[in-house]
């Protein structure tokens, strides 16, 4: 049976994902041109897009789909966040989503939605539960993998794009992945570095 007490609802835990669902929901009431992301203003030096554009969503459908991914990503890895790696992670993958975009994808000249950063959330959690020992972490880590590379090479669902009135930009999806990727591959070199080795000889 399903217990809320399950649900790591402390306030390290839970402050930060939260806030992301507020600001979003702000966001899509209180919209604005002016934080969208648009290669050409973005290269004139409105570099503020490159963060608020994470925020905004095209449609109800969009917000509600992002909004969602932050809930069931906080219920299933929310025991790792504190809000030191969660403003880490956030930070990673929506600057890698940004700068991704901007040089590896010209076509792609106006970028709004969280699901970038939702790809570098996902792994990274995934990378959290392998380190633990936690051999779902595996097929997780699979998952999000294969879905991305499925993107890839053969593109994004026509029913998603029609869902959120907008083309699915899923470089996004790769660069938020890889931005995720490399917080969690540094935490595990960081943890192999700083653990003492038991097997030296006792002076």
């Amino acid at each position: 049976m399903f217990r809320v007490n399950a649900l790591p609802i402390q306030y390290h835990q839970a402050l930060l994902p939260f806030i992301v669902i507020v600001i979003c929901l702000a966001a899509y009431f209180f919209e604005s041109n002016s934080f969208h992301f648009h290669r050409e203003l973005f290269s004139n030096g409105e570099y503020w897009r490159g963060a608020t554009s994470h925020f905004l969503h095209t449609n109800v459908n969009h917000l509600l789909l992002n909004i969602s991914a932050v809930f069931l990503l906080w219920a299933l890895h929310g025991k790792f966040y504190t809000l030191k790696n969660y403003t880490l992670v956030f930070t990673v993958s929506a600057i890698f989503a940004t700068f991704g975009i901007y040089y590896y994808s010209p076509e792609i000249m106006k970028y709004v939605g969280l699901s970038g950063v939702l790809h570098g959330f996902f792994i990274w959690g995934a990378i959290k539960d392998i380190q633990r020992n936690d051999k779902t972490g595996y097929l997780l880590l699979l998952g999000v993998i294969g879905k991305v590379t499925h993107e890839q090479v053969v593109g994004a669902s026509e029913d998603v794009a029609e869902l959120i009135s907008a083309t699915v930009a899923v470089d996004a999806h790769l660069w938020g992945m890889i931005g995720g990727a490399l917080v969690g591959l540094c935490s595990i070199v960081k943890l192999l570095t700083t653990t003492p080795n038991t097997n030296e000889p006792s002076k």
